[in-house]
């Protein structure tokens, strides 16, 4: 058995070469630890977003590592070489669910998995009015409101303590402490970007992956749809894999008018094609748009080192980042 895990623990190695060398040593050290047969339990995540929340509850009980790293796509990701490995040796395995990771070889593994957790599935089981949907779709971006991001901690405190119930009382006080942080930065970045005269908050970026940002920090207090969902638009839809049309350009041209939004935002692991055609359209029709120079994070969390590291910092970039342009060189 042991012979076995090295072998796979060798093929999962040599898949990583690509990676820049400060990357590729911490994430061979991680990928080592999380195979290592040390009495722990192995939680594997589909996300950046899940891990960071699972190393917080599990502690020093839990060895937590992430299947899709880097700026991969999660929406279409497939399975690649190494994965089913993760997969099956895992003890447990969370996912966003509500349709995020859709990619045929992934989506069907997870659904056929008594130990894969859908955290999204059971935020919308238990209120479905938490769960937008936009244009027909469900979205599941939820981890961009962090108040809502937060009920997926009691989901993950249930899991590992039902695998481990020995460590339960750990994993209970990991996940308070966990969530009344998560509360409090919340608070925190609505009353920043609350600051924003309302005129001003009005939000452009590279795919729908804010409208749940857009709902907590950017819209009014019990503002309705579709008020709050005028306050953001974006050229490419919940799964930024589609071609843009001269229909969508102008779209986002009519709403960069309508609302005097003045910059558009990148984000780290979407191209920015889309976004240029935008802003060049923009200015063909007399429009002063333009691209903001700092990407945001969306889909993914930043390199190890970065401003957007763990979920909380990548959150806090982004109102940053927004309230520092709306504010002063965006809209209005």
């Amino acid at each position: 058995m042991k012979q076995f895990l090295q072998l796979i623990v060798v093929g999962m190695l040599l898949s990583l070469v690509g990676c820049s060398c400060d990357e590729r040593t911490y994430r061979v050290q991680a990928l080592q630890q999380w195979m290592m047969p040390n009495g722990k339990l192995k939680a594997l995540s589909t996300t950046a977003m899940i891990n960071d929340l699972v190393q917080e509850v599990g502690g020093e009980n839990v060895d937590a590592l992430t299947l899709i790293i880097g700026e991969l796509d999660p929406h279409s990701y497939q399975l690649v070489k190494g994965d089913d490995e993760k997969l099956v040796f895992g003890d447990l395995i969370f996912y966003n669910g509500l349709g995020l990771e859709h990619g045929p070889s992934l989506q069907g593994f997870l659904l056929n998995q008594s130990k894969a957790i859908a955290l999204g599935d059971k935020i919308q089981n238990a209120d479905p009015a938490l769960i937008i949907s936009y244009k027909g779709q469900v979205d599941p971006h939820i981890w961009m409101d962090v108040s809502l991001w937060a009920k997926t901690v009691h989901y993950i405190v249930e899991a590992l303590s039902k695998k481990d119930p020995v460590h339960a009382e750990a994993y209970r006080l990991n996940g308070e402490k966990l969530v009344q942080n998560m509360m409090l930065e919340h608070a925190n970045i609505r009353d920043e970007l609350q600051a924003i005269p309302s005129v001003k908050r009005y939000l452009v970026t590279s795919h729908d992956a804010f409208n749940y940002f857009t709902r907590a920090y950017l819209a009014e207090t019990e503002e309705s749809v579709p008020a709050w969902q005028e306050r953001f638009a974006a050229p490419e839809g919940l799964a930024p894999d589609s071609q843009l049309s001269a229909k969508d350009i102008q779209e986002i041209i009519n709403h960069l008018k309508k609302y005097n939004i003045r910059v558009i935002f990148p984000e780290s692991n979407i191209s920015r094609d889309s976004i240029r055609k935008i802003v060049q359209a923009a200015k063909e029709k007399g429009l002063d748009v333009k691209i903001a120079t700092i990407p945001l994070f969306a889909d993914a969390m930043g390199k190890k080192g970065s401003d957007g590291d763990t979920y909380l910092k990548m959150i806090k970039h982004n109102a940053k980042i927004i309230a520092s342009y709306l504010e002063h060189n965006g809209n209005g």
